[in-house]
């Protein structure tokens, strides 16, 4: 049901938003998405590896193209450091400054935030996409899509499935292809 608020019913995620949300890791996940956003699912994090990704690779230009608390920003490039998402280098000894490169596991996040970039456009952008993707081996507007590695055709979202693959746990096993259709 709903949870009171002051003196209305409200759903839960309308609760005040001063209150903590606890962190639930997912340890007992079997799940590469799960261990995925045990890394970069913090609000913060994708925008960071968006403004690496861009070329703005030092803390004031990154802070300042997102808006992100100073201390909050050093938390997440340590852990985008630590996990081997971005390599922290040495610019100028005087004063001693640093700037953030990606290494190729973080060049590897392009495709999620390009994801993440198309579904915004498409259904958070009012005014159209705020930036468009470009091919650099042609120079034109680029759309990017899944494709099949097997048949090269696209892959539309209602055309896929998953299966267990080599990781799989028992339980995950047993499971047929998800999501079933009918």
């Amino acid at each position: 049901m709903y949870a009171r608020c002051s003196s209305e019913l409200q759903p839960p995620c309308a609760r005040l938003a001063s209150e903590p949300v606890p962190y639930r890791p997912f340890e007992d996940q079997n799940c590469s998405i799960a261990r995925a956003l045990a890394i970069v699912g913090e609000r913060w994090t994708l925008l960071v590896m968006r403004e690496v990704l861009l070329g703005r690779r030092r803390f004031a230009d990154i802070k300042r193209n997102t808006g992100i608390a100073p201390n909050i920003l050093s938390d997440r490039l340590a852990t985008l450091v630590e996990h081997g998402l971005l390599e922290k280098r040495l610019y100028s000894e005087h004063p001693e400054s640093y700037e953030y490169v990606p290494t190729p596991k973080g060049v590897d996040v392009n495709p999620v935030l390009v994801a993440l970039m198309a579904w915004g456009d498409a259904h958070a952008a009012p005014d159209g996409p705020p930036r468009v993707v470009v091919h650099t081996a042609c120079g034109h507007d680029a759309h990017p899509r899944l494709h099949c590695s097997h048949c090269g055709e696209p892959m539309e979202p209602r055309e896929m499935q998953v299966r267990p693959g080599p990781g799989a746990d028992e339980v995950q096993r047993a499971e047929p292809l998800l999501p079933v259709t009918d």
